[in-house]
């Protein structure tokens, strides 16, 4: 026991420093590359803080458990959007200003491919055809980042304290290094974080449906939360609030579409009416939000930790009965 917890402490440790040069990566790429944050948030650092989600769910799928990947893509998304997303909002020495014209074009397809995937679940399956559907939008998503980010570049400076922190160290190579080696540690940091806290709760006879809804609900979106607070607390809350829509977007085309796309997913009537209508109510709320001055102010932050307790509540009692068991 004592072992477990000289592994949480040193996770925590390792996550935080990792999270540092994570974000100092991320925003010296976005400097160097004259790229808005928010772009580098949503595609760099939206694809490396998915990645362990993407491992966990296709592995699941490929071994005969696709639902696994569809509840852990929901789940994230509600974590990232109630949690990460908040924590940020909360640490952040200023309100987080958010650019309105990447709002409006990522947030509008945010919410459309929210609704598609919801269209798809609804007659009960998500097929493989469907999943390559959903894979061949998240290229084509892809491209147009790409293609905005290239024909933006440039045409808005970043300021000049951002190019005195960042030029100096190195190149664009250097930065992309030191932002792939913070991926690594957050990735890695987390697992041990995750694994020494379910021993120690374990050992203290934490209930299963506890552990579930804390640990590992929590645990899974880690590098999110993690990112999220390191940038806020930076200075740079566009950069986190990039990362939560890409993974929020990721979630959906990336994760479930591979997913179905390896195995036909049966979608139970629990994750058609309520875990797909509370995941969309979570991203119009924190959306809404967004799109309020542009801005993303403390108190909008404990809106959404709010929104997210109702939705634990609303699950411990629609879904579990006395003893922990969900019912069929």
């Amino acid at each position: 026991m004592v072992l477990n917890f000289l592994v949480l402490s040193a996770s925590f440790y390792v996550l935080a420093k990792s999270a540092d040069f994570l974000v100092d990566g991320a925003v010296g790429v976005a400097v160097k590359a004259r790229i808005d944050k928010v772009i580098i948030g949503i595609v760099l650092v939206g694809f490396a803080t998915t990645a362990p989600e993407f491992t966990v769910s296709l592995m699941s799928a490929i071994r005969g458990f696709p639902e696994i990947a569809l509840g852990n893509a929901i789940g994230s998304v509600i974590v990232d959007d109630g949690v990460a997303l908040a924590l940020a909002i909360l640490v952040a020495p200023k309100a987080i200003t958010i650019n309105p014209g990447v709002l409006k074009r990522v947030g509008l397809f945010l919410v459309v491919i929210d609704l598609f995937a919801f269209g798809l679940a609804v007659n009960g399956i998500i097929s493989r055809l469907e999943g390559f559907m959903l894979l061949a939008i998240l290229a084509g998503y892809l491209i147009v980042m790409v293609h905005s980010s290239k024909k933006n570049a440039g045409l808005a400076p970043p300021p000049e304290e951002e190019i005195e922190e960042h030029i100096k160290p190195g190149s664009l190579g250097k930065q992309l290094l030191l932002f792939f080696i913070g991926v690594a540690g957050v990735i890695i940091a987390s697992e041990f974080l995750v694994s020494s806290s379910l021993n120690i709760a374990r050992f203290f006879q934490v209930p299963e449906v506890i552990i579930g809804l804390t640990i590992i609900a929590i645990g899974t979106s880690l590098p999110e939360i993690a990112t999220c607070i390191t940038a806020a607390r930076k200075g740079h809350g566009d950069l986190a609030f990039g990362d939560i829509i890409g993974a929020d977007i990721l979630n959906i085309l990336w994760i479930v579409g591979a997913a179905a796309a390896a195995n036909t997913i049966q979608v139970g009537t629990n994750v058609i009416y309520f875990a797909f209508p509370s995941m969309i109510i979570m991203v119009v709320t924190m959306l809404l939000l967004a799109r309020h001055r542009h801005t993303l102010h403390r108190w909008k932050g404990f809106v959404l930790i709010f929104l997210y307790i109702v939705y634990i509540v609303s699950m411990l009692r629609f879904f579990y009965i006395p003893g922990g068991e969900m019912p069929v």
